[in-house]
């Protein structure tokens, strides 16, 4: 889960995945936001296509880490997604994440998410309480129903490495652990200096009770890619 001078971030796609690779990385997700996230420079469809290029190329010239395209694409009302099916397939990482709306009652909140989970498309929810420490509250979401679907979907659930995030808590980790769910530790970093903030998110998973084979980004990437098919035809 990192941003790109694509959308909101502030460096470019080589950057990150030089920087990466100077803590060992070997793949980075670069997640730049959706169209409707106007605020945040989300991309267009066509924009995402540019980008989907450039790394094509940059992996070219690259040795020792590996690039996935990606996009962290916003949630509806409806629980649909903010890209149509036919550009969601194309990418090689997808994660959804609501950034809207986050006084509506549970069962509409709970209702997107558990409803966005059925996209085949759909690997990671992002940040799944929406708090924002010091700032703002979770919004109201079933928890409990949330851990059901990504169980039944396969759908990985992350622990959002960000300060004012760490979300989601340590109790959350143990119950998704309880339940068979995957997790995945992102930075949601939107600069370069913010790479070292996956040390809070190992923290949290440890206070959580995980194992690295609890973890998805703990796998190589054809592993991972592997795991983000089964996904596909799981649901579909």
């Amino acid at each position: 889960h990192v941003h790109s001078h694509y959308s909101d971030g502030s460096s470019s796609l080589e950057e990150i995945a030089r920087t990466a690779q100077k803590r060992g990385y070997h793949y980075v997700a670069v997640t730049d936001h959706s169209q409707s996230l106007k605020i945040a420079q989300g991309l267009s469809p066509a924009r995402l296509r540019e980008k989907m290029d450039e790394v094509t190329q940059l992996n070219k010239r690259l040795s020792g880490i590996r690039v996935l395209t990606g996009a962290e694409v916003d949630i509806k009302n409806d629980g649909t997604l903010d890209y149509p099916d036919e550009l969601l397939r194309q990418l090689d990482f997808v994660i959804g994440a609501i950034h809207s709306g986050f006084k509506q009652k549970r069962e509409q909140i709970t209702r997107r998410i558990t409803t966005a989970m059925h996209n085949p498309y759909l690997h990671l929810i992002a940040h799944p309480t929406g708090r924002l420490l010091g700032e703002r509250e979770p919004y109201a979401v079933d928890m409990d129903q949330v851990l059901e679907a990504a169980c039944r979907t396969g759908t990985a659930l992350e622990i959002n490495a960000y300060p004012e995030r760490l979300d989601l808590n340590d109790l959350h980790c143990m119950k998704a652990r309880q339940r068979g769910v995957m997790l995945a530790i992102g930075t949601d970093a939107h600069h370069l200096d913010q790479f070292w903030m996956m040390e809070l998110g190992v923290m949290v998973a440890r206070r959580g009770w995980l194992e690295p084979h609890h973890v998805l980004n703990t796998r190589g990437v054809d592993e991972l890619l592997t795991w983000t098919k089964r996904k596909r035809e799981r649901v579909q």
